[in-house]
């Protein structure tokens, strides 16, 4: 029985207490497990969040003070990865610390019924194990409210199911293209918002016509709750929100601060989204309002006495996109790098990631390690004082983080992804390979760039390496395994 299988079985069939107690007899207890008191971990997700709309990484445009008061006090990291160019698959490989060539979800895949069936997406199966579970396991009361996007109400994939004991916001991506919708889930709770009506007119072009209750508000008090309910601790608070992610809507409290100060070309909504007038400034109302959550957080934590006891990480899901009203070319959302969201070229992948501790990450650091998604699980359960199980594509950065002991590294980086025709890529040292339209032929061309003198990745140099375009070959296919729910010619070459 291979050991990610036997760990399947011990998370379907155990109690979190024998779990926690078979993992710690199996994997030895870690220098952190010794201490008296678990840190308590929060990991704040934005969604579609460009690397550059924060002022600690280059933005001037956009007021963030609280995200970049996350930094000044903890570390930046400059080279961290999404788990994919899309939102589904990347919060897949976070939970369950598989990359996209072996993790469960690879694409925005809908449960089978259709786009305008039953709710909820590809849901993963009941006996993954996840950060949840994990965390749980070692005695953590663990909630998340924002965007599920892992299985829709009654799936096996539900939160629930997967090791949160409270669940508050939207089980289904699309569901969540509106920030004031009829409902939000708590847990199998359907929670009605009444002021929020919605109807659909003119095919996909959603028309607003009534906003009340904003739901990154409400899921932003939920977490407040949670924290206060479970302030003795340990506890892990999962907060994936659904900002900035298109349609463009924020309340008229936030739009106000950036109405009138950028050029505007209003959105008509032809995209499948709300109309939005000015999109520069709701783009941009939208991340401040994010940051006034972080800030909410923090001084709760503050308030709670646990600010030290407490290890609060951000990042994004994945690259800015380029749809629907948004401009990530107006306010250099990616940074200095090529492409947006859906797209494996740095701009679609490279993300934000901030870590704070106080006393334990230094303040004010950069870090310069490559991470990615699938590094979060053993992270986060080392952390907690135990030690992930065997058969991971993560590796734990706890050393990068405190600064201490020897930081393993990872050997390449790799990502599959399922819809646009397909695409992999692979980071290799400095080397970074692409393929395009993998859904068509096994042996579509790869593109090779050097990222340690082109970040950009303006100039394909496949032509003049072409012993690391065989290399690379050669991986785009033994680094993955096939998946049932998502096809490829590649297959046939395993």
């Amino acid at each position: 029985m291979t050991t990610r299988f036997a760990l399947r079985v011990l998370t379907r069939f155990c109690t979190p207490f024998a779990l926690a107690v078979l993992l710690c007899h199996s994997a030895g207890v870690t220098g952190l497990a010794a201490d008296a008191q678990k840190p308590n971990i929060v990991f704040i997700l934005a969604d579609d969040l460009g690397l550059g709309d924060l002022g600690c990484y280059g933005q001037t445009k956009i007021r963030t003070p609280n995200i970049d008061r996350l930094a000044a006090e903890g570390m930046k990291f400059t080279q961290h990865y999404s788990g994919s160019c899309v939102c589904a698959p990347s919060r897949c490989t976070f939970m369950t610390g598989l990359h996209t060539g072996h993790a469960f979800v690879r694409a925005n895949k809908e449960n089978g019924k259709g786009y305008s069936g039953a709710e909820g997406q590809l849901a993963i199966p009941h006996d993954s194990v996840t950060v949840a579970k994990l965390l749980k396991a070692q005695g953590y009361a663990t909630g998340a409210m924002g965007k599920w996007g892992l299985g829709g109400p009654a799936s096996e994939g539900h939160p629930n199911e997967q090791g949160f004991d409270l669940f508050f916001g939207y089980l289904c991506q699309r569901k969540a293209h509106t920030y004031y919708p009829d409902y939000l889930w708590r847990n199998s709770q359907i929670v009605e918002l009444p002021g929020n009506q919605t109807i659909i007119q003119d095919g996909n072009k959603l028309i607003q016509m009534k906003a009340k209750q904003y739901s990154p508000d409400l899921m932003t008090a939920e977490a407040e709750k949670f924290l206060r309910e479970n302030a003795g601790g340990p506890f892990f608070l999962y907060l994936p929100y659904t900002i900035p992610h298109v349609a463009l809507q924020v309340p008229k409290d936030s739009l106000d601060e950036y109405a009138g100060k950028f050029p505007e070309t209003p959105y008509d909504g032809s995209k499948g989204y709300q109309p939005q007038a000015q999109p520069h400034a709701a783009y941009a109302a939208m991340v401040t309002r994010l940051d006034t959550y972080v800030g909410r957080v923090m001084a709760l934590l503050k308030e709670l006495q646990v600010d030290e006891k407490t290890v609060v990480f951000f990042s994004s899901d994945n690259g800015a996109i380029q749809d629907a009203g948004s401009d990530p070319d107006y306010f250099h959302s990616t940074g200095p790098f090529r492409g947006y969201k859906t797209q494996l070229y740095e701009g679609g992948i490279r993300a934000p990631f901030i870590a704070r501790w106080p006393g334990k990450i230094k303040a004010g650091s950069t870090n310069t390690h490559v991470s990615a998604f699938w590094d979060l699980l053993p992270t986060f359960v080392e952390l907690a004082g135990g030690k992930a199980p065997a058969g991971l594509d993560g590796i734990s950065f706890v050393p990068a983080l405190l600064g201490k002991g020897e930081q393993k590294r990872h050997e390449f980086l790799f990502w599959e992804y399922h819809e646009r025709g397909g695409s992999q890529a692979i980071r290799l040292g400095d080397w970074k390979a692409i393929r395009l339209g993998i859904m068509n032929r096994a042996d579509s061309p790869i593109e090779l760039y050097d990222l340690a003198h082109d970040i950009a990745e303006k100039e394909n140099v496949a032509a003049t390496h072409p012993d690391i375009v065989a290399k690379m070959a050669t991986m785009f296919v033994r680094e993955r395994t096939p998946a049932k729910n998502f096809p490829t010619p590649l297959d046939k070459l395993k």
